[in-house]
């Protein structure tokens, strides 16, 4: 099967390595000239685990190709995904431009028959649109070329894409046709063949569920949030009521973990656009409002503990800050809670060492010179007053403690993501504090 992907983000990259994997003949398609010529050398603009074997594994074997002309690759294209970027306008809604530009240049250039998808997370409404865009443009040039058009919204967690794109626990499209949908069914089924597991439904059901997901996993992890702060005032113990209301198989363990807020490219971004999309249509999304509140609250609580300890005294303080990144196993620093903590500090006087296994130069490009990027844990740790853990990377688990004792000029930690026994850190000599639990 020949198919488009145009845009090269995390989802179009990933989306397309994927299906070339499976046999797919796919043509990635970005306008950025730089990029694809990055991406045709094997240079990746994300960092995803794995992603980089599978680019050039593909690229020999002729499966995956890389280009800036979309009309190039239209010829005997069956489906041309959408990926480009939907970034949030300033009152939250989702820009849809760059998709109705893609949608523009298929018009324009078809000539076949093809099934136009957006991947990309778009609100209700805008597959209609699209057909809208490639019907003018069609009548522009005075021909008749059937087409349809289908939503694929996706679900990959950052840092373990490949596997969630591979082995899906479900495939979400939404169709209008039986043709449109026996392609799309072709073309997953390699990806489920012992489980085949893809709902199809109508469009803007699909358009909806991708937004719906989505602010349902922020609902519980502000939710969690909120019970972690009502738990420290009254002395209850976040980790157990997490265990407690986890074991209901009505609720699951899943996204119950209390922390310093959600970030990266989609929650935020998404329950931003969900409450606009309520507004438009004359029906505030109350819940949903007061979850994007929340997180915003939440991303200081970090900052507001260093606060409270040091008595308000933090100019001159020296803070390690590990972790950059908005979860581990990427270099994505969108929305980050560690970017609202540093400028924080930073504001009150306070010089900020940080290190991340993955996201400095995301961060550097960012930040700039504003703060010492170190170049491992332990020389951001060297004579801090505190040290505050931020993103759960692996390699911070097991610290050497008697190596932070040792180096730091106050023995105090700020467990951002309750990854520590606080009962052995408080016998290593330290100064412990969590999100929400006892001491």
């Amino acid at each position: 099967m020949n198919i488009a992907i145009v845009g090269t983000g995390y989802v179009g990259l990933v989306s397309g390595v994927c299906f070339a994997e499976m046999g797919a003949n796919v043509t990635c398609v970005d306008i950025d000239q730089q990029k694809i010529e990055n991406l045709k050398k094997g240079i990746l603009p994300i960092y995803e685990p794995g992603l980089e074997p599978m680019v050039n594994r593909n690229m020999i074997a002729g499966r995956l190709h890389f280009t800036t002309e979309l009309k190039d690759c239209l010829e005997n294209t069956e489906v041309v995904f959408s990926a480009v970027g939907t970034p949030p306008n300033e009152d939250g809604s989702a820009d849809i431009h760059y998709v109705l530009d893609v949608a523009r240049t298929v018009g324009k250039h078809m000539n076949n028959y093809l099934v136009f998808t957006t991947k990309s997370t778009v609100p209700v409404g805008t597959a209609a649109k699209v057909k809208q865009v490639i019907s003018e443009e069609l009548g522009k040039r005075n021909v008749q070329i059937p087409f349809d058009i289908a939503s694929n919204p996706e679900f990959l967690k950052e840092g373990d894409a490949i596997r969630d794109f591979m082995s899906p626990d479900r495939v979400v499209v939404g169709v209008e046709t039986e043709k449109a949908r026996k392609i799309m069914e072709n073309l997953y089924r390699p990806f489920l063949l012992k489980n085949f597991r893809v709902l199809f439904m109508d469009v803007p059901s699909a358009e909806m569920t991708k937004y719906a997901a989505n602010a349902m996993l922020a609902t519980r992890i502000s939710f969690m949030n909120q019970m972690a702060n009502l738990c420290e005032k009254t002395g209850a113990d976040v980790n157990q009521v997490r265990v407690g209301i986890g074991s209901d198989t009505r609720i699951g363990h899943k996204f119950l973990y209390a922390g310093p807020g959600y970030g990266g490219s989609c929650f935020p971004k998404d329950v931003k656009a969900l409450i606009r999309m309520g507004r438009e249509n004359g029906y505030p999304m109350e819940l949903i409002e007061s979850v994007d509140r929340v997180n915003e609250a939440q991303k200081k609580v970090l900052f507001n503990k260093l606060h409270n300890h040091f008595g308000g005294a933090l100019k001159g303080k020296t803070i390690a800050v590990w972790g950059l990144s908005f979860k581990p196993q990427t270099d994505d620093i969108r929305e980050a809670p560690s970017l609202v903590l540093i400028r924080s500090l930073l504001q009150a006087g306070c010089r900020v060492q940080a290190y991340d296994p993955v996201a400095m130069d995301q961060a550097r490009g960012l930040l700039g010179k504003s703060i010492l990027f170190a170049s491992d844990m332990y020389q951001a740790a060297n004579d801090a007053h505190a040290l505050v853990l931020v993103t759960e990377w692996k390699e911070f688990r097991m610290p050497a403690w008697d190596v932070l004792r040792k180096i730091m000029h106050t023995p105090l930690v700020l467990d951002g993501r309750n990854i520590y026994n606080p009962q052995e850190v408080s016998e290593k000599g330290f100064d412990y504090l969590g999100i929400g639990i006892r001491t």
